[in-house]
C-alpha cells in the first residue's frame, strides 16, 4: 500500500469526538488528520442537530408564547403571530455557517490539522483511504488511529415506508416550505422538539408514541408530564400506538399528504396529514468503511464494540462518540474522543504551549474513562426536561426499595412570581446513606438546573448537603433544594426562604 502522508494520530469523522481527540493530540504535540466523512466539517451537532434545533426551538417560542403571555397588564391586538419558515431555515443556515467555520475550520487550522474531505475506509489496521470526494485515492495512516464517525437517523421498518416521502430531522433542515400539518412516528427527544418546533410555527401535529408515554427512556413522571403541556399547546398525543402502516393519499393537500395507519387500544385508526416525520431513533455511522476487514467489532445495533479506555479488538484502534452507541451526546462524544487520546498515547509529556501556560501532565492522562451514571440529559423542549442518574424504577429493581421525593412546580416561589408552573422536580435518594442518586425534572430552565444535580450526583452528596447550601431566591433552581427538603419537612407548610 502506498502511503501519501503518515501522522501520529489519523481520526475517520469530523464531529465532537473528533475535535476533541485533536485538541488533546495538540496538547502532546502529535501530528493528526482527519477524514470527514459524511456531514460538513463539525458533524452532527454544529449542522443537523444541536445549533440548527435549538435556533428553530427559539423561533418557534418565540412566535408561539407571547400571545399566550399570563399577565393582564400586557396585550396583544392580534394573537396570531405570523411567522416565515423560509426565513427561519435562512438564518438557521446562517448561524451554522459561521459556527462550523469559526468553531471548527478555524480550530483545526489553528492546531495544524490536515483535513481530506471524501468518504474514508479503513485500511491495514491504522489506515484510511479516500475512495470519493474531492481527496479521493489519497492514503493516510497514522501511530493510531480513531473512529468517530458519529450517527444519523434510523428508519424503523415500517409496512409502506419505501414508498411514500418523510421527513427526518436532517432532511426538514433543508425544506423552506412549511408542512401544513405533520404525523410524526416517534416519542423520544428529536420528535417532541421538532413536533414543537413545526408546531409554534404553525404546523398541526400528531405525534405517535408506541410506549404508554412520551420519554419511554426517562423517568415516567417527566414524559407524562410533557405530554400533558403538549396537549394544553393544542399537539395531539397518542401512545401505545403500533403503526402498521404507511402510505400516500388522505392527507387533505393538493399533493395528497400521507396515512397512517395504526392500532390504539387493540382499535385501528388512521391519522392524516400533509406530512410524515420520522423520528425512530438513530443509528451508527458504521456500514461500509471497512472495520470489519481489519477486525473491529460492531454489535447487533452497528455499534463500534470497545472497551472502558475506547480501545477496540484491534490495539492500535480507538473509537469515540455516536458511532459507540448510547448516550449519543456531543458533549459525551467530546469527552470520550479526548479520553480515547489520552489512552491511546499515554502520559502527556510537557508541550511547548503546556510549558509555557504551566500545564503538565495530568493524573488523568492514563486510564481515562468516562462516568456514564452522572451524564445530564436535557430535552430542550419548552417546558424543559433534564435528567442526570437513576430513576425511581431502576433504584427499585436494584434495591427492592425506594426513597424519593417530587415538588411541583407550582409550588416554587419563582414558578409562580413569572406565571410559569408547569413542570415538577423528582430526588431519588439512596435509602441508608442519604446520597442523592438521581435526580429527574422538567419546567422552564431545567437544562440550567440541572448541572447541580449532575454535581450531587457525580459526588455523592447528601439531600443534606444541598439543603445546607444557600440557594438564591427567588430562582427556578430552588425546586432541586425543595425537593431535597421534602425528605425532612412538609414543604407545603413553610415560608419562602426557609431553611
Amino acid at each position: 500500500m502506498v502511503t501519501d502522508q503518515s501522522y501520529d494520530l489519523v481520526i475517520l469523522g469530523g464531529g465532537a469526538a473528533a475535535f476533541a481527540a485533536i485538541t488533546e493530540a495538540d496538547r502532546r504535540d502529535l501530528s493528526t488528520a482527519l477524514v470527514n466523512t459524511g456531514l460538513p466539517l463539525g458533524g452532527t451537532c454544529v449542522n443537523v442537530g444541536c445549533v440548527p434545533s435549538k435556533h428553530l426551538l427559539e423561533v418557534g417560542k418565540t412566535a408561539f408564547e407571547p400571545p399566550r403571555n399570563p399577565f393582564d397588564a400586557v396585550a396583544y391586538d392580534d394573537d396570531q403571530p405570523r411567522t416565515d419558515w423560509s426565513a427561519a431555515i435562512d438564518q438557521k443556515d446562517s448561524i451554522v455557517t459561521s459556527l462550523r467555520e469559526q468553531n471548527y475550520v478555524d480550530v483545526a487550522d489553528h492546531f495544524g490539522t490536515d483535513i481530506y474531505e471524501g468518504f474514508g475506509h479503513v485500511v491495514e489496521d491504522t489506515a484510511i483511504r479516500v475512495v470519493d470526494g474531492e481527496d479521493a485515492g489519497t492514503t493516510i495512516t497514522g501511530e493510531k488511529l480513531l473512529v468517530a464517525t458519529g450517527s444519523s437517523p434510523h428508519i424503523a421498518p415500517i409496512d409502506g415506508i419505501e414508498s411514500v416521502d418523510y421527513e427526518t430531522s436532517e432532511t426538514i433542515l433543508e425544506r423552506h416550505n412549511l408542512p401544513e400539518s405533520v404525523v410524526m412516528i416517534g416519542g423520544g427527544y428529536v420528535a417532541l422538539e421538532w413536533g414543537q418546533i413545526l408546531h409554534h410555527m404553525g404546523a398541526d401535529v400528531t405525534l405517535l408514541q408506541r410506549s404508554s408515554h412520551v420519554l419511554s427512556g426517562m423517568e415516567g413522571q417527566l414524559g407524562r408530564e410533557l405530554q400533558r403541556c403538549f396537549e394544553d399547546e393544542g399537539i395531539e398525543v397518542v401512545t401505545d400506538a403500533t403503526v402498521d402502516r404507511v402510505r400516500e393519499g388522505d392527507g387533505g393537500t393538493s399533493s395528497g399528504g400521507v396515512s397512517v395507519d395504526v392500532t390504539v387500544d387493540e382499535q385501528s385508526r388512521t391519522y392524516t396529514a400533509s406530512d410524515l416525520f420520522v423520528a425512530t431513533g438513530v443509528s451508527p455511522n458504521t456500514d461500509d468503511i471497512g472495520l470489519a476487514e481489519v477486525g473491529i467489532e460492531t454489535d447487533d445495533s452497528g455499534a463500534v464494540v470497545v472497551d472502558e479506555m475506547f480501545q477496540t479488538a484491534t490495539p492500535d484502534v480507538y473509537a469515540a462518540g455516536d458511532c459507540i452507541g448510547e448516550p449519543m451526546l456531543e458533549t459525551v462524544a467530546a469527552k470520550e474522543g479526548n479520553h480515547a487520546v489520552k489512552n491511546a498515547f499515554g502520559s502527556a509529556e510537557q508541550s511547548s504551549a503546556g510549558r509555557s501556560s504551566g500545564q503538565g501532565p495530568r493524573e488523568e492522562d492514563e486510564g481515562a474513562t468516562v462516568d456514564y451514571h452522572a451524564v445530564p440529559k436535557v430535552v430542550f423542549t419548552s417546558p424543559e426536561v433534564a435528567a442526570v442518574g437513576t430513576t425511581e424504577l431502576e433504584y427499585v429493581d436494584e434495591h427492592g426499595t425506594c426513597t424519593c421525593r417530587t415538588v411541583e412546580m407550582e409550588d416554587v416561589p419563582k414558578a409562580k412570581a413569572v406565571e410559569d408552573t408547569r413542570g415538577l422536580v423528582q430526588v431519588v435518594k439512596h435509602h441508608e446513606t442519604d446520597e442523592i442518586v438521581g435526580v429527574h425534572m422538567v419546567g422552564a430552565r431545567a437544562a440550567d438546573m440541572i448541572p447541580e444535580a449532575t454535581l450531587a450526583v457525580r459526588f455523592g452528596l447528601t439531600v443534606d448537603d444541598i439543603i445546607d447550601t444557600i440557594h438564591p431566591f427567588p430562582t427556578f433552581s430552588e425546586a432541586f433544594k425543595h425537593a431535597c427538603q421534602a425528605f425532612r419537612r412538609d414543604t407545603s407548610k413553610m415560608s419562602c426562604c426557609v431553611e
